[in-house]
C-alpha cells in the first residue's frame, strides 16, 4: 500500500508538473515582427504567462534606464485593446500601473496612448488617457501584422523607482473600448485576467509571480478532485451496485469498495484543502457557487465515510431505512460533484482540456454502468423466466 501510494505521489507530481511546462522563448513568428517593425535590437523575448501574450526587450543603460519593449497577442476579431505597462510598487498589480494601451479603431488601426491605472479604475469608473511621469517615445501599434496585435515604445525610467532586475509589469487584453475617446472598458473577470502580472527580471528574463504558484497550485486542485472526487468515487459505487451478489457475486466487493471510497475521500479532501486556501488568498475574486458546492460535498461526503463505523448491524430493524439514506445520499453526491466538476472547469476558461479530460472519465464511467446495468436485466430476465418454468405445472396429454 505504501509503496503504491509513493508511485501514485510522484506520478501525480509529475503530471502536475507536465501541465506548468511551457516554452518560455517567444515565437519566430512575433521575433520577425519585431525585425519588420524596427524592433530587431529587442534581443530579449519571452512568452507570457496567460492570454497567449508576448513580451520583448532590449536594456540600455544610460543615467536613466532606456527599455526599448514590444507586446502583442495573437489577432482576433473581437480583441479592442491591448495593454502593457509597470509598477513602482512594491509588487506587480493593476492598481499604481503606468501602462501603455493601443485601442483598435475600426479601421484597423491600432492608437497608443499612455495610461495611469488607479484604485478608481478597479472600481469601474472611466479611464482616459493621461500622462505618466515617466517618457515613452516611439509609441507604435499595429493589427493584423503576420496574425498578431502589437504594441511598441521605448521607456525612460527613473532607477529610483524601477530595478530592471525586479521589474513588475503587468498586461491585460480587453473586448470593449470607446474608440473615439480611447477608453478602455473593464477586462473579463477570468484566471487568465486576474494573473497577468509578473515580477521580470529583466537581464535573465525569469519572471516570478504570484499568478504563477496559484496555477501550479490550480492544476493540483483540479487533479486531486478530478481522481479523488471524480473517479474514485464513482468506481466505489460501481464497485457496490454490480459486484454485491446480483449479477456478479464478489466476495472481495466490499473491500474494493471500501478502498475505493477512502482513497477518493483522502484525495478530494486534500484537493478541497487546496481550493479553500486558493480562494482565501484570492484577494480580487471569488466563485462562490463552486465554492459552496464543494463545501456541501466535503461534508455529505464525510458523513458517507461515517458509514464505515457508525453503520446499523444486518439484523436491526431500522437497517432497510438506513440503506435507503446512504444509497440515495450516495447517488445525489456523485450528481453534485459531475456539476461542480464543470463548474471548476469553467473558471479554467479558456482552457478546454480539462473539459475534455473530465468528459473521457465520465465516459469511460458511464460506458462501463451502462454495460452492467444491461448484463444485470438480461441475467435477471432470465432467472425470472426459469423460476416461471420451474412453477409452471405440467399438463398431463395421454388419454
Amino acid at each position: 500500500m505504501c509503496t503504491s501510494t509513493k508511485s501514485f505521489c510522484l506520478s501525480l507530481a509529475i503530471l502536475s508538473l507536465l501541465f506548468t511546462i511551457a516554452q518560455s522563448s517567444c515565437s519566430d513568428a512575433f521575433r520577425d515582427l519585431m525585425t519588420r517593425e524596427g524592433r530587431g535590437n529587442n534581443t530579449s523575448c519571452k512568452k507570457l504567462s496567460t492570454l497567449g501574450a508576448e513580451f520583448g526587450w532590449n536594456v540600455r543603460q544610460n543615467r536613466s534606464t532606456i527599455i526599448d519593449v514590444s507586446f502583442g497577442v495573437r489577432q482576433r476579431n473581437d480583441i479592442r485593446w491591448i495593454a502593457w505597462g509597470v509598477n513602482p510598487g512594491n509588487g506587480p498589480e493593476m492598481v499604481g500601473t503606468r501602462a501603455i494601451i493601443g485601442v483598435i479603431q475600426k479601421n484597423g488601426t491600432v492608437v497608443v496612448r499612455t495610461y495611469n491605472i488607479t484604485s478608481n479604475t478597479k472600481l469601474g469608473c472611466q479611464l482616459f488617457p493621461s500622462t505618466i511621469e515617466f517618457r515613452v517615445e516611439n509609441m507604435t501599434g499595429a493589427s493584423n501584422t503576420s496574425g498578431y496585435i502589437t504594441i511598441s515604445g521605448t521607456l525612460v525610467l527613473d532607477t529610483k523607482f524601477y530595478n530592471v532586475e525586479k521589474l513588475n509589469h503587468v498586461w491585460q487584453v480587453g473586448y470593449d473600448a470607446d474608440q473615439e475617446s480611447l477608453e478602455p472598458k473593464m477586462h473579463p473577470p477570468t484566471l487568465q485576467n486576474f494573473d497577468s502580472t509578473e515580477t521580470l527580471n529583466l537581464t535573465s528574463g525569469v519572471g516570478q509571480g504570484v499568478g504563477h504558484h496559484r496555477r501550479h497550485l490550480r492544476m493540483v486542485h483540479g487533479i486531486l478532485n478530478m481522481i479523488g472526487w471524480g473517479t474514485l468515487l464513482p468506481a466505489g459505487v460501481i464497485l457496490a451496485r454490480y459486484f454485491r451478489k446480483f449479477p456478479v457475486d464478489w466476495k472481495k466487493w466490499y473491500f474494493c469498495h471500501v478502498g475505493c471510497q477512502i482513497l477518493g475521500y483522502i484525495l478530494g479532501t486534500a484537493g478541497w484543502a487546496v481550493g479553500l486556501w486558493l480562494g482565501h488568498a484570492s484577494r480580487h475574486y471569488s466563485f462562490k457557487t463552486h465554492r459552496l458546492l464543494a463545501i456541501f460535498i466535503f461534508t455529505f461526503t464525510t458523513l458517507q465515510m461515517l458509514a464505515l463505523r457508525l453503520r446499523p448491524k444486518p439484523h436491526d430493524d431500522y437497517r432497510k431505512y438506513w440503506d435507503m439514506y446512504h444509497h440515495f445520499l450516495g447517488y445525489a453526491l456523485l450528481a453534485v460533484i459531475a456539476i461542480n466538476m464543470f463548474r471548476g472547469i469553467a473558471i479554467l476558461k479558456p482552457d478546454h482540456t480539462w473539459k475534455w479530460a473530465y468528459i473521457g472519465v465520465l465516459g469511460v464511467l458511464a460506458a462501463v454502468t451502462l454495460a452492467l446495468e444491461i448484463f444485470t436485466w438480461t441475467k435477471f430476465f432470465k432467472k425470472d423466466d426459469k423460476k416461471d418454468k420451474k412453477e409452471t405445472p405440467q399438463t398431463n396429454t395421454s388419454g
